[in-house]
Parts: structure tokens; C-alpha cells; sequence
């Protein structure tokens, strides 16, 4: 099992191999990464992370090839997701304010500081004058939302 970390190994080809000569039930969470980027606050307030997003891999065919086929299923993510991935608060913004927030999301950690402080800026201004739920008043009633997130599993060849 891989959590959100192949994109984050320096041979991720060799890494999933290994799995899939250890593991008879590979499962992989992993993402599409175009539309991970798309996100509202990659594309709104963090563009630099968005765009160094659309160019990571391997996304979820790549891991699914890799691991010698198997299914990839896409895991919307709840209104009331707690757990720190980038996407959790994606109806919950204020969240994106917090510094511990955004230091338990590998994108924001892992970016040019100057550009996250700069985001959350504009989001806190977007916030405060309402921009942001007049932008994103589509967002109000969905019970959850898709954002790229993805599930592999291939079983034994």
C-alpha cells in the first residue's frame, strides 16, 4: 500500500515494481493530477503550486499500468473529510489560513513560502470581503467533490 507518495520517489517505477512483486493485492491512492490543479485554491490563490502540480506524476493510469492493470477509483472527498490532504477543506477555506494546515499538505509545505503566504493573503481578503463565497457558491450545497483523488488496486497477475 502507497499513500500519497509515489509522486514523491525519485524512481517511482522501480518502488511500484517492488510492490507488485512483494504485494499480491496492490493498493495504490494516488491522483489525476490535471484535475487536482484545478482546485480552487491551486488555481485561485497559489497558481505556482497548481501549475507545479499539472506536471506530477505518475498520475492514476501511470500507477495502474505500473502496477499491472487493475481498477482506479475515484474517492470524492466529504464535506466533513478531516484528515490534512490539500483538498480536505475544500468547503471549509478558512482553514487554508492556518499554518499547521498548511504544513500537513505536501504541495503548500513543500512550495516557495513567499507564494503560499501570498495566497493565503488573498484568501483571507477574499474572505473577509465575501469574494470567495460569492465566488464559490456552487460549492454550498455539494455534499462532496471530486479532486482528483484516486484508488488503485490491481491484484495478482
Amino acid at each position: 500500500m502507497a499513500i500519497l507518495t509515489a509522486h514523491h520517489w525519485d524512481d517511482w517505477e522501480a518502488g511500484l515494481a517492488e510492490l507488485r512483486r512483494v504485494a499480491p493485492r496492490r493498493v495504490v491512492l494516488t491522483m489525476d493530477f490535471e484535475l487536482h490543479s484545478r482546485f480552487w485554491f491551486l488555481e485561485d490563490y497559489v497558481p505556482e503550486v497548481g501549475e507545479y502540480t499539472r506536471r506530477l506524476g505518475p498520475g492514476h493510469h501511470a500507477v495502474a499500468a505500473a502496477l499491472g492493470g487493475g481498477s482506479s477509483i475515484p474517492l470524492l472527498v466529504p464535506r466533513d473529510m478531516v484528515d490534512g490532504v490539500l483538498g480536505a477543506y475544500w468547503c471549509r477555506p478558512e482553514a487554508y489560513l492556518e499554518p499547521a494546515v498548511r504544513a500537513n499538505c505536501s504541495g503548500l509545505a513543500l512550495a516557495d513560502p513567499a507564494v503560499v503566504a501570498r495566497g493565503a493573503a488573498a484568501l483571507e481578503a477574499d474572505l473577509s470581503s465575501g469574494a470567495w463565497r460569492r465566488r464559490h457558491a456552487d460549492l454550498a450545497e455539494l455534499p462532496e467533490i471530486d479532486l482528483g483523488y484516486r484508488l488503485v488496486v490491481a491484484d495478482e497477475d
